[in-house]
């Protein structure tokens, strides 16, 4: 993983909102409703109070919540810095 992306603090915020803080120091807010459905995997996201479980796994620098649902930093980055993140859908 590229050093830049790496999360080293998560927070969550009001309406799926993530302050992020960044090992090179970027830091700002994410809406995650904007980047990705609360479908599939991501319903998880609507049951009340589990979004705010997010934290931050050390070993690969992303953000995750219970049952090993996680975020790719980079499109997260991406997004602080005003560059328009390339996300990509799994194709079933």
């Amino acid at each position: 993983m590229s050093m830049y992306a790496e999360i080293v603090e998560a927070r969550a915020a009001p309406r799926y909102r993530l302050h992020l803080r960044f090992a090179d120091g970027v830091e700002g807010e994410v809406d995650v409703a904007e980047l990705i459905p609360f479908d599939g995997v991501f319903a998880a996201f609507k049951t009340p109070g589990f979004f705010e479980q997010v934290r931050v796994d050390e070993t690969w620098g992303t953000v995750c919540w219970p049952g090993d649902l996680d975020l790719a930093p980079e499109p997260l980055y991406d997004r602080i810095v005003g560059r328009e993140p390339m996300v990509t859908a799994a194709v079933p």
